[in-house]
């Protein structure tokens, strides 16, 4: 994505998650958005190693998402 790029999206997080990020962010006098980026990039290629949910249950189901679309 550009450095430009930007985006406004609303993202949940435990209370207790939000208030460690933002000591860090404190810590690091960042933005919770920097370090939420930071985190990002360094755990992306691990979160991808991870098993899809239809790939754990082994549900050959289509995408509810998509269901009812031909």
């Amino acid at each position: 994505m550009a450095g430009t790029d930007k985006r406004k999206q609303s993202l949940y997080f435990p209370e207790e998650m939000l208030k460690e990020i933002q000591e860090e962010a404190n810590r690091q006098d960042r933005s919770l958005s920097w370090v939420v980026q930071q985190a990002w990039k360094i755990a992306r290629e691990r979160i991808k190693s991870f098993p899809a949910v239809n790939d754990v249950t082994g549900d050959e189901r289509q995408d509810p998402r998509e269901e009812g679309r031909s």
